[in-house]
């Protein structure tokens, strides 16, 4: 066993008793709204409009009356609009990489990224990170939010920080071997490549000194976090977080692996429906909520991630009290309808890897005569390349089946050369939705 400064960053916030991180939260909460209230007028504006005032919240159990805020808002008010303080107090800003409407920037003071870091900082401690560590960080830097925070959570754990940033894995491999690398962070699909990459010049897991990987920023299932551990040899861990609540650090695995730890001394997470906006029990699946209790510069009330989750507090082994997340299930907003059927990326993915498939794949979805077309290109393994087409038709056909027992639909499904389907350094490209080009609206 760990002694309690390797096993938590700040034990007296991560072991704190429900009951005082209940109490905790309702003070932070009050002030918050009434800091809100009281300098964001686009807010302000919202709580009118709903007919809340500050002195109606008196603790979490009136959060439910507060009105929820989503993307759409953020876009409408940037770039200051949600802004808390002036400009001149804040150091940084970090944006998302959205596609559609302008960008969402977020505002931060010395103090959101003090809290940021420490955040992080605790997520690198649950992995086994302390003094003796080298972190490589492998998130893209800038704009992203992944680097940043993770490097400086590295720092404030003590670890010696290799901050590579995302790309050039030849470079990525030189340093990780050279310097002892002993945490890699970035996305998972980064990680898979790496990993992939390592063996193919001949590297087995056991020749580098990896203990632990922290990954996060893009789905990926139990099944991806078992195949890049054999790949790396390592503890695979789980990380979350979104720009607008601050970035990666938001919630963390632990030694378990089984659901991340949310830091509520700085947040409050809720679940609702999706469709109703009903908060709903702990252990219900349904669309995570958070809102941001320290946040000086952007703070964020009731903010409407879209990912797909369920809640629980059940006594977690590593001693944390703080509430736990699953991985998210998926998400409200990028969940496919085709032929009337919801489906989610990670259910495919899932049947990939356990049929021993690697994870690179591309899912094309277009509508023709009216009709949805669903067509999945999956990489052969190298060893399956020299297969006879009757033999490469076989294994389409099975992983068809299998497709279909997942989804309740079929796929057109196409084995493909391998390295024909593009690599990614940073978020892989998984689906391509042809239909918006159409103006349908899925």
């Amino acid at each position: 066993m760990m002694d309690m400064e390797k096993k938590y960053f700040q034990p007296e916030f991560e072991t704190m008793p429900v009951d005082e991180i209940k109490k905790l939260q309702d003070e932070k909460l009050v002030k918050q709204v009434c800091y809100v209230y009281d300098n964001v007028k686009y807010y302000r504006d919202l709580m009118d409009k709903k007919g809340v005032s500050p002195l109606d919240i008196k603790g979490t159990e009136d959060l439910h009356k507060l009105p929820f805020i989503c993307k759409d808002d953020l876009r409408e008010a940037y770039p200051y609009g949600l802004l808390a303080t002036d400009v001149k107090n804040c150091v940084r800003i970090h944006s998302t990489s959205g596609t559609t409407g302008k960008r969402v920037v977020a505002f931060y003071t010395q103090n959101d990224v003090d809290m940021w870091e420490d955040c992080c900082a605790r997520a690198i401690t649950a992995a086994g990170g302390t003094e003796h560590d080298v972190v490589q960080v492998a998130y893209g830097y800038g704009l992203f939010t992944g680097g940043a925070g993770i490097h400086g959570g590295s720092h404030k754990a003590g670890c010696l920080t290799l901050p590579m940033s995302s790309g050039n894995t030849e470079r990525q491999i030189q340093f990780m071997m050279d310097l002892n690398a002993t945490i890699l962070c970035c996305t998972p699909s980064y990680a898979a490549y790496i990993g992939e990459t390592l063996h193919e010049k001949g590297f087995k897991p056991e020749d580098n000194k990896l203990k632990a990987g922290i990954f996060g920023a893009e789905p990926w299932t139990e099944e991806m976090r078992r195949d890049i551990e054999n790949k790396l040899g390592i503890k695979a861990y789980d990380i979350y977080g979104l720009t607008e609540i601050s970035g990666p650090g938001v919630a963390f695995e632990c030694e378990e692996q089984n659901g991340m730890h949310i830091n509520e001394d700085h947040f409050i997470a809720e679940i609702i429906d999706p469709d109703t906006g009903e908060t709903l029990p702990l252990g219900s699946k349904g669309e995570l909520v958070f809102t941001s209790l320290d946040k000086e510069a952007f703070p964020l009330l009731r903010y409407r991630t879209r990912d797909i989750c369920v809640l629980s507090r059940e006594k977690c082994s590593c001693g944390r009290t703080f509430v736990k997340m699953t991985k998210p299930l998926g998400r409200s907003d990028d969940m496919m309808i085709i032929r009337g059927v919801n489906v989610f990326p990670s259910q495919i993915e899932a049947v990939l890897l356990n049929s021993g498939y690697a994870p690179n794949y591309q899912i094309i979805v277009d509508r023709v005569n009216n009709t949805d077309t669903f067509d999945i290109n999956v990489e052969m393994n190298p060893d399956d390349f020299s297969d006879t087409p009757k033999a490469i038709t076989s294994k389409e056909k099975k992983l068809r089946n299998a497709m279909k027992a997942m989804l309740g639909i079929n796929p057109n499904v196409h084995l493909v050369s391998p390295k024909s389907i593009a690599r990614s350094e940073g978020k892989a490209v998984r689906v391509i939705d042809n239909r918006k080009r159409l103006g349908i609206n899925i």
